[in-house]
């Protein structure tokens, strides 16, 4: 894996520019408003600007589709504002996402409510506060919808084998063909209104072939229901378009060439409402993590390794480090010269799983000292939404949002 040193940077590094030259403008926006504020770390730093850039980007790449942010990406008030002052939809998960959007200036009948586990009482609520469309992928969740949404809109959710992606979800989510049928039918008959099928490759999917796939086997799905006179209209092919982190990612045309070949050759003249479901396409690139280095040590006097613990860590923002699944880029703030070091990184916390990079191979300032600044860039998606309320006593990753430029988002603050 490629390395750079650039001022004061020692982390891995994608071996395309693409995603580093889009980050660079996001980054100084955001370093310029921490030297201004210099709030406590560790901190998020969401520039609002990048968001709206990259949903524009993404409903131009894929135009006459439907663009449902994940709301679960990063809830931050100011993103939702931002994004339901440019129109978007979104995809909520819960209660409390609903009531967010609403808030934010959403449209009751712009959310879909993608989760498929949900009580009754959710689905009461969401109903009630004009939420019309909901996934499902079991006989009793539709019972339930059918019960407290009455007439509502329904997908199915379809288990897919696509190749595995960075953070897959395995089995927990979906149906196979045959029981999506079923369902779907099944809704007919309970007065609701079936209008698709839709599926997940997985979270920081790399492979755009694993859509194809999934299209493959919602199409029979879509010939199956219209055989018994249900004549679907709706694919939603789900999240998982995946952004640059220390290696590279296909580029947003790449995917939307493979979903819409995918489409032409497994529906053809069918021609679907497409729904997309992007959250960290939309706002990891968006976001900068400020930490402080607390303690750096060595094991033994011999060991090549030093330890370098973060005042963030997989407990407060970087749940994705399990497994080393999502590596982050690393900037060293305070200059240093001369050699660097392998490292073996780690969190706060007194859990021994609180180590975020121990395989992955990462170097740093042999002169990195406690208190020294580093900044953990596209960290935008799945960070503070994730953290615990206080593990440790140590408080949920704090939030700032940096307003779009005046006069373009109306939604922002």
């Amino acid at each position: 894996m490629p390395r750079t040193r650039n001022g004061g940077a020692f982390a891995p590094t994608p071996d395309g520019g693409d995603t580093l030259g889009r980050v660079s403008t996001t980054r100084d926006r955001i370093r310029g408003f921490l030297a201004e504020h210099d709030p406590p770390t560790p901190c998020l730093v969401i520039d609002v600007e990048t968001v709206l850039e990259r949903y524009r980007a993404l409903a131009a790449t894929f135009a006459d589709s439907r663009i449902q942010y994940a709301v679960k990406a990063n809830p931050e008030p100011a993103v939702l504002r931002a994004l339901a002052a440019e129109g978007a939809t979104f995809d909520v998960a819960s209660p409390a996402e609903i009531e967010l959007c609403l808030a934010a200036g959403a449209a009751p009948e712009t959310l879909s409510y993608g989760n498929t586990i949900k009580k009754r009482a959710d689905i009461a609520f969401a109903h009630h506060a004009g939420v019309r469309e909901f996934a499902v992928d079991a006989e009793s969740d539709l019972a339930h919808v059918a019960t407290h949404a009455p007439g509502a809109q329904v997908s199915v959710r379809l288990l897919v084998e696509t190749p595995a992606s960075v953070t897959p979800f395995g089995q927990k989510f979906g149906c196979a063909g045959a029981e999506a049928v079923e369902l779907l039918l099944r809704a007919a008959e309970l007065g609701l209104d079936p209008v698709g099928v839709s599926f997940h490759v997985g979270s920081q999917q790399l492979d755009p072939t694993a859509w194809e796939l999934a299209i493959a086997a919602a199409a029979k799905v879509f010939t199956a229901t219209a055989e018994h006179g249900v004549v679907l209209r709706r694919l939603n092919a789900g999240g998982g378009l995946a952004i640059g982190y220390t290696g590279p990612a296909p580029a947003t045309a790449d995917y939307a060439t493979a979903i819409g070949d995918a489409l032409r050759a497994h529906l053809p003249g069918q021609e679907p409402e497409l729904v997309l479901e992007p959250g960290r396409a939309i706002v990891a690139e968006a976001g900068l993590i400020r930490s402080e280095v607390i303690l750096v040590s060595r094991k033994a006097a011999g060991d090549p390794h030093r330890w370098v613990y973060l005042d963030v860590g997989r407990y407060n923002g970087l749940a994705e480090t399990e497994n080393e699944a999502i590596t982050y880029r690393l900037e060293v703030v305070t200059d240093h010269s001369g050699e660097d070091g392998p490292v073996i990184i780690a969190g706060p916390t007194c859990d021994g799983d609180d180590v975020l990079y121990q395989r992955t191979p990462y170097r740093l300032p042999l002169s990195l000292r406690p208190g020294d600044r580093i900044d953990i860039l596209a960290a935008g998606a799945y960070t503070a939404s994730y953290s615990s309320v206080a593990f440790n006593g140590i408080p949920p990753l704090r939030t700032h949002c940096i307003p779009a430029q005046e006069g373009r988002n109306p939604g922002a603050d």
